[in-house]
C-alpha cells in the first residue's frame, strides 16, 4: 500500500495542516502503508491552463496532462498511488492557491466528457481530505464552508473512490498572538483550545490514515 499525501499549507513545519497530515501518515504506516508527504509549495506549477491536451480525441495517453512543470512527476506518482490525503488550511472561504492548483490538474485529466460519466483513472482508490481553519464549527455553516467541502468531496469520489473528510476548527494562527492583529479572535481560548482539543484531532488524523491505509 502506497499512500501520497499533500500539504497545501505554505507553513511546512509544525503547524497544523502538517501535523495532521504527519498523524494521518504514522496511522497509514502503522497498518503496514509506505507513506510519502509532498510540500506543495516547495514545487514550482500551475493550475491548468485550458490547452484541452487531455480531451484531444487523437491523445496517446488517458489521464496525462501535458504542461512540464514540477509537479509532472508528481502526477505520475499518483498513478501508481493506493490512497492519496490532500491537507490544506482555508484562506478566504476555499482550498489554498497551491492546493487548488493541484485539484485543477489532479481532476482534469481523469474527467471524461461522455454520458456514462466513468472517470479515467483506470481503478479505485481511497482518498481523504483534510481542513484546517480558523472559523469554529457554529460558522462552518452559515457561511457556506460546508457546501464546498461537500463539492470538493464528491470531485475525488467520482474520480478515484471513496473519500473522509476531516475537519479541524478554531485553529491557532499564530504563535504570539500579541505580535499580531487579533481583536475578533480570544487568544487564551485560542491557546486553550490547542492545547486540549488539537491533540484529538491529531488522533482523528491518525485513524484516517490507519482507514485509508486498510486493506
Amino acid at each position: 500500500m502506497k499512500v501520497l499525501a499533500f500539504n497545501g499549507s505554505p507553513r511546512k513545519k509544525k503547524w497544523n495542516t502538517v501535523t495532521l497530515l504527519e498523524y494521518a501518515l504514522k496511522g497509514a504506516a502503522s497498518v503496514g502503508a509506505e507513506t510519502e508527504l509532498i510540500q506543495l509549495y516547495d514545487l514550482d506549477y500551475s493550475g491548468c491552463i485550458s490547452c484541452f491536451a487531455c480531451k484531444k480525441l487523437n491523445r496517446k495517453k488517458d489521464g496525462f496532462c501535458v504542461v512540464k512543470d514540477d509537479l509532472a512527476s508528481v502526477l505520475e506518482r499518483v498513478k501508481n498511488a493506493d490512497a492519496l490525503i490532500i491537507g490544506t488550511p482555508i484562506y478566504f472561504s476555499t482550498e489554498t492557491a497551491a492546493t487548488r492548483a493541484l485539484l485543477e490538474r489532479l481532476f482534469f485529466p481523469y474527467y471524461k466528457y461522455s454520458k456514462d460519466g466513468k472517470p479515467l483513472f483506470p481503478r479505485k482508490i481511497r482518498t481523504g481530505l483534510i481542513y484546517t481553519m480558523n472559523v469554529n464549527e457554529e460558522l462552518i455553516k452559515a457561511i457556506g464552508y460546508d457546501q464546498h467541502f461537500s463539492n470538493t468531496k464528491m470531485s475525488l469520489e467520482t474520480i478515484f473512490g471513496e473519500c473522509e473528510v476531516l475537519l479541524s476548527t478554531d485553529t491557532l494562527q499564530y504563535n504570539d498572538y500579541d505580535k499580531y492583529e487579533h481583536e475578533i479572535f480570544d487568544k487564551d481560548k485560542k491557546i486553550k483550545r490547542h492545547k486540549e482539543v488539537f491533540p484529538l484531532d491529531c488522533q482523528r488524523a491518525f485513524d484516517l490514515g490507519r482507514r485509508i491505509a486498510s486493506e
